[in-house]
């Protein structure tokens, strides 16, 4: 066998070999990731009737003298207990989870891009868990009171723990997502996607998505509509507030190339002309700082 023949062979299996090293190392990841989920679910589990009466409270503080949820299922009084505390396992172990989604993918990250995944990743854990607490502290009390106010006369309120759950984990979700809209808004600018003076104008479009999204993600009703759709408007706000403190406008190099235009209208380049300059400096930088040092 030749001597490049040999060196093939050699560069196939190292990069075999790293794939099964990569392959070994996310197993390795995942089955921690379960385990964390795990031990979380049994220490709560024991717990999980009082877990269930703290998130009904909102509802049951609400309901008529004389009533009481109700469980029209066998199997009901063991699933949905076993649901919510699989559910709130799932949720604390959120950060550990994330830290091991990072563990794995840092290392092929850049330095800058480092430094930029960490604030934002706490943010986004932060952000979603105050998604959370708002839907349980001011969304939730305004909307059983609602439902139950607009209850025909001689109906008897006795929701069904099982559509209950069900109920409250698709607002918890829908809440801890619109929650994430500053971190979106500002990764937009900060991608050069866009920018915030151009976001700004678009605001009466932002408005119109948020409360369409509102309707998406939340029971048919106005109210909790609104209760979605005005703190996405007021996130969105926060992120041009916080991509115009924290990403300034790149200075422009009048010794680019691109800057040189015809004599003919180099004092007044066209709109077209300048879009189209800018856009490939951004790209040229955007490469450069993906090189390695």
């Amino acid at each position: 066998m030749s001597a490049d023949h040999q060196n093939t062979a050699q560069d196939g299996n190292d990069k075999e070999q790293t794939l099964l090293e990569h392959l070994i190392e996310l197993r390795d990841r995942l089955l921690h990731m379960v385990i964390a989920v795990l031990v979380l679910f049994l220490a709560l589990f024991p717990f999980s009737e009082q877990i269930f009466t703290i998130v009904a409270e909102p509802l049951l503080a609400l309901m008529p003298e004389g009533t009481s949820m109700i469980a029209t299922s066998v199997t009901s009084p063991f699933l949905v207990p076993f649901k919510l505390v699989l559910l709130l396992a799932v949720l604390l172990a959120v950060p550990y989870l994330l830290h091991q989604v990072w563990a794995f993918v840092a290392p092929g990250l850049y330095s800058h891009e480092k430094r930029l995944a960490v604030p934002l990743l706490i943010s986004s854990i932060l952000l979603f868990y105050c998604g959370i607490a708002f839907a349980y502290f001011v969304v939730f009390p305004l909307l059983f009171a609602f439902f139950i106010a607009v209850a025909p006369e001689g109906v008897a309120v006795m929701t069904d723990i099982g559509q209950y759950l069900d109920f409250i984990i698709a607002i918890f979700f829908a809440f801890g997502i619109a929650f994430e809209v500053p971190v979106a808004t500002f990764l937009l600018i900060l991608a050069g996607a866009t920018t915030a003076d151009a976001m700004a104008k678009k605001r009466p479009y932002v408005i119109v998505g948020a409360f369409v999204v509102g309707m998406m993600l939340t029971p048919p009703d106005v109210i909790s509509q609104s209760l979605l759709a005005v703190p996405m408007w007021a996130l969105f706000e926060i992120g041009l507030i916080m991509s115009r403190l924290f990403i300034k406008p790149k200075p422009v190099d009048e010794s680019h190339p691109d800057f040189q235009f015809h004599d003919d209208n180099r004092d007044n380049p066209s709109d077209e002309e300048m879009d189209a300059m800018m856009d490939r400096m951004e790209q040229e930088e955007q490469e450069n700082a993906r090189r390695p040092d």
